[in-house]
């Protein structure tokens, strides 16, 4: 019988945007387990925050998780499957997302 796997926090943080910069909350949760010296993500949830721009689920006009046994996408109150490459890639899509979100409500091209 094989060892249950240790999942440990990786990274739990949470950022404020000034209003200059298109106000609003990012937050990072990230889960892992290390197998032979590699991290492997078990868990994240990654989220813009911002109720200027959207009021539904908690203020959440973007996300990105795998609860529920799935990764989904959270965009403005509609959530959709995603295909899931790597937690890095899904990491970068967020990135990208949130700050085309910004630069659209600032009246900028992203």
């Amino acid at each position: 019988m094989s060892k249950p796997v240790k999942e440990s926090l990786l990274e739990r943080e949470q950022f404020e945007l000034k209003s200059k910069s298109g106000g609003g909350l990012l937050s990072y949760e990230v889960w892992r387990y290390v197998e032979k010296g590699k991290t492997v993500v078990t868990r994240y949830n990654l989220a813009y925050v911002n109720h200027a721009i959207y009021r539904g689920d908690n203020g959440r006009g973007l996300g990105f998780d795998n609860a529920h046994g799935h990764h989904h996408r959270h965009y403005m109150g509609e959530i959709e499957a995603i295909e899931f490459v790597s937690y890095e890639a899904t990491q970068e899509r967020f990135q990208q997302e949130w700050l085309e979100i910004i630069n659209q409500t600032r009246g900028k091209k992203p």
